[in-house]
């Protein structure tokens, strides 16, 4: 029987000590659709960086100073919003996945554009008036 009293006490403690102490809510808490946003430029910062840093750097850009500036925020405020949110899964998730169908949908519009600016251009090609490659027969002269 005393066995079975310090079986339970040691899963006790080893079930206490496994539960993952959830952060507070902080004072600043930036809003779900804010961070959002906030993911999202990120995002956009990081493929641009990830493309051409040299116009970044040309203007002046570094991604994490834009955000800041864009949102109104410091970096502590970012970081506790963003450790509160990911300790909080089914949020974090839901915020990503805002952020990822707006992605989505940019990427389909650029597509859409590109596809219409290819059949525009290719309209363009054969209305116009096609040159010959053949060599110009020029004009003897008489003397």
């Amino acid at each position: 029987m005393k066995s079975n009293w310090v079986l339970l006490l040691a899963l006790f403690i080893v079930s206490i000590s496994c539960v993952e102490k959830i952060i507070d809510k902080p004072e600043n808490l930036i809003s779900k659709d804010e961070m959002a946003k906030i993911y999202y430029d990120l995002a956009i910062v990081t493929a641009a960086k990830n493309t051409n840093n040299a116009i970044l750097k040309k203007h002046h850009i570094e991604g994490m100073d834009y955000i800041y500036t864009k949102y109104g925020i410091d970096s502590v405020q970012f970081v506790e919003s963003d450790l509160y949110y990911a300790s909080r899964p089914e949020i974090y998730k839901e915020i990503y996945e805002n952020s990822e169908k707006r992605i989505k949908a940019d990427v389909k519009m650029a597509e859409e554009k590109k596809e219409l600016k290819r059949k525009q251009d290719s309209i363009e090609r054969a209305s116009k008036p096609k040159e010959l490659d053949s060599i110009k027969i020029q004009p003897k002269k008489i003397d």
